[in-house]
């Protein structure tokens, strides 16, 4: 996803995880919500954690969390600052639902799947297909509601903006 149109349904790689209510202020402080720039956000993404955590999260592709993912403020920022990390999906147990569209409206994959969040440690690889509805973690499969199509389309799109804008540039032809 990355912003940019993606045509394959299967995204991943190596993963980092973190705990229960990860709140919109660990993801992105909010000093730093001067700025909607994905690439200068993620200087700054999971900032309180520390310098060791943020050089991992930059090596990560998916983020897997506990229950309440992205809780706190709605702010738009906290998907975007993982984009801007390169991190290209989170699995959690559960999300706080602000996150969760924020992911979606910003081309973020964001997938519950609480099974496969209790199989899963730091630099597993972690493989999401949300056409299928599938997590491949730790040599198993964990099935998930597949999307509806338009939630595809938007990820596919690289987020709700770039699906609008090619959705009105099909009618108006």
């Amino acid at each position: 996803m990355s912003g940019s149109a993606k045509n394959d349904s299967r995204v991943g790689g190596p993963c980092i995880t973190v705990g229960d209510d990860v709140n919109t202020d660990v993801v992105i402080p909010g000093r730093y919500l001067i700025t909607i720039d994905p690439d200068e956000l993620a200087e700054h993404a999971f900032e309180p954690m520390g310098p060791e955590f943020q050089t991992r999260l930059y090596a990560s592709k998916v983020v897997v969390a506990g229950e309440n993912f992205g809780c706190g403020s709605a702010r738009e920022q906290a998907a975007t600052c993982l984009l801007g990390a390169g991190v290209e999906a989170v699995v959690a147990k559960t999300f706080a639902r602000e996150f969760f569209r924020n992911a979606i409206n910003n081309g973020l994959l964001a997938v519950e799947s609480p099974q496969a969040v209790e199989v899963v440690s730091d630099d597993d690889e972690v493989w999401i297909d949300y056409e299928a509805g599938t997590v491949e973690a730790a040599g198993e499969s964990f099935p998930f509601e597949p999307y509806p199509t338009v939630m595809r389309n938007i990820l596919e799109a690289g987020g709700i903006i770039p699906y609008l804008a090619a959705s009105l540039e099909e009618v108006s032809g």
